[in-house]
This record gives structure tokens, C-alpha cells and sequence, in this order.
């Protein structure tokens, strides 16, 4: 299965120096019965992007809580064995974790597909949205239309072996 783990370039250094994404449980998206009810597609790779963008979305609840990290959204699109990633029954049609699996066990760093992160010009609008979580959560229309603004930016495609000088250790 893939998923989708989201993160930050601190945390991607972590695991870059760990060689692994951990500990577990981490949290990651992935195509769910959930997610597919909800996006109604049986296309696959729109329904894998479907989850690539909640990790996105992820990502960047997690820079809210990191005030020094780089304003760009980081996500790890690994395969993991079907058993180790599972997505709670309980949660059903929730819109705050459609797509949400937990991985229940460390995946080696070596397994990645590719990092997706965001652009060097998406970080002003990254840094708004990060801002503007709180109020949107709490439902002011206009912080949404700023979350979203993030969201406008494409995550860039990155190979594994880029990883070093995306965390700033390259050559």
C-alpha cells in the first residue's frame, strides 16, 4: 500500500539521519474505502493525489506547531505492507481524517518512492495558511480561503536520492 506521511524538513532530517520514518504509530493518508466513498473515483492516481493533498494539509498543521521550521510542506510517499498500515473504522466519513491510516511499525527511509515538498515561492502563502489554521478551524471563511491559498501550490516531486539537499546536507 502507499501512504502519504506527512512532515516538515526538520523531521525529514530526522529521518534522513535515522534512516527511517519514526517512531511508530505515525500518522499518514492513504487510498481508504473512506477516502474513495468521499472523492467518488475509481481513478486511482486521482485518489492517491486525493491523499498526497490531505498529507499536504497534514504537513502544514504540523509547521503550525513549528514556528522555526522552513514554511514548506514536506510528504514521504512510501509502500508499506497492507497490515501495518490501517485507517480507524470509527473515524468513517469524518472530513478532518478521510484517508487517515496509522502505520503501526518504523518504515526504513530506503522504501520512500519520493518526497514531495513545496516550492521555494509557495512559502509566503504556506506561512499564511499555518497562521490562519486556528481561525479556520474554528470557522472564519476567510482564514479557509488562506488555508486553501496553500493548498493552490503544487507539491514538487522530488527522488530520494534529492534528500540531502533538501534538508540543507547536500553538496
Amino acid at each position: 500500500m502507499r501512504v502519504y506521511v506527512p512532515l516538515s524538513l526538520p523531521r525529514l532530517a530526522q529521518a534522513y539521519r535515522a534512516g527511517e520514518l519514526g517512531p511508530a504509530p505515525l500518522t499518514a493518508f492513504a487510498v481508504t474505502p473512506a477516502l474513495r466513498e468521499w472523492y467518488l473515483s475509481d481513478d486511482i492516481e486521482e485518489l492517491e493525489y486525493a491523499a498526497l493533498n490531505r498529507a499536504g494539509l497534514a504537513s502544514l498543521r504540523m509547521l503550525a506547531g513549528e514556528p522555526d521550521a522552513a514554511r514548506r510542506r514536506v510528504v514521504v510517499a512510501v509502500d508499506v505492507a497492507d497490515r501495518i498500515a490501517v485507517a480507524d473504522p470509527d473515524l468513517g466519513l469524518d472530513p478532518a481524517s478521510l484517508g487517515e491510516v496509522s502505520v503501526r511499525e518504523a518504515v526504513p527511509l530506503a522504501r520512500a518512492a519520493a518526497v514531495h515538498v513545496d516550492a521555494d515561492d509557495a512559502q509566503a502563502d504556506v506561512a499564511a495558511a499555518a497562521d490562519a489554521l486556528g481561525a479556520a478551524d474554528h470557522g472564519d471563511d476567510d482564514a479557509q480561503f488562506v488555508v486553501d491559498g496553500a493548498e493552490d501550490h503544487e507539491l514538487l516531486w522530488f527522488a530520494t536520492q534529492e534528500i540531502p539537499n533538501l534538508i540543507g546536507q547536500g553538496d
